[in-house]
């Protein structure tokens, strides 16, 4: 049975991990019979948003604590998980991914990543283990594979300031719709845009079906 790892970044898309597509990549992987790891890192969150009025809060929150509501309480830090137990790894989008995984909501191409989540890619990335991106997660998959002189190829969809900031961490970017995947079967990466341009859960889960069945194939 494939154990794949779930890399949150906590919990609502405009501060955190998209919650649709975290739980949407849980079902697909369970209705695969694949046993997955959710984790996130243990730190503040770049900034918390009220999800109503779209406005920042000033509160402080705990990434892995807010993880844990999409994860139900079963979450790890990312700190104490090893590429060696996992057979692949995910990483759902959300603002999160960019904001509280990395600086790239800030910085742009030349953002920094949170130690111990670029660890855990490298790692899997030098062990050949298959790693899916979802959503605007491609692009810190790009940052860690371009500083890695990995010229892997990703989605984001087809907005073209996101795909040039892709190519000038050094990777490729190919435009693909919502229900659709990009598989770079090299470097073993798969990403699909998700709500980079789906307009709701059922297009979304079709292009992240797609994704954990084409990382599961590649375990």
């Amino acid at each position: 049975m494939p154990k794949v790892g779930v890399l949150l970044s906590g919990c609502g898309f405009l501060d955190g991990a998209e919650i649709h597509e975290s739980v949407l990549t849980l079902l697909a992987l369970d209705q695969k019979g694949a046993t997955y790891v959710c984790c996130a890192p243990n730190t503040n969150q770049a900034a918390v948003v009220d999800h109503q009025t779209r406005q920042p809060t000033g509160e402080k929150r705990n990434v892995l604590k807010e993880s844990a509501r999409i994860a139900r309480c079963e979450i790890r830090d990312v700190a104490k998980v090893e590429a060696g137990e996992l057979d692949a790894l995910v990483i759902p989008g959300g603002f999160g991914a960019a904001k509280n995984l990395c600086t790239l909501a800030d910085e742009g191409p030349q953002c920094s990543v949170n130690p111990e989540v670029e660890r855990l890619v490298v790692n899997m990335l030098e062990q050949r283990k298959p790693v899916g991106a979802i959503c605007i997660a491609p692009a810190l998959l790009a940052r860690i594979a371009g500083k890695q002189g990995i010229k892997g190829t990703v989605t984001i969809g087809t907005d073209p300031g996101t795909a040039q900031g892709i190519t000038a961490m050094g990777c490729v970017h190919e435009n693909h719709a919502v229900t659709e995947i990009a598989i770079d079967k090299a470097h073993k990466l798969v990403s699909t845009p998700a709500y980079m341009l789906g307009q709701g859960p059922a297009e979304v889960f079709e292009g992240i079906r797609k994704l954990v069945d084409a990382v599961l194939e590649m375990i």
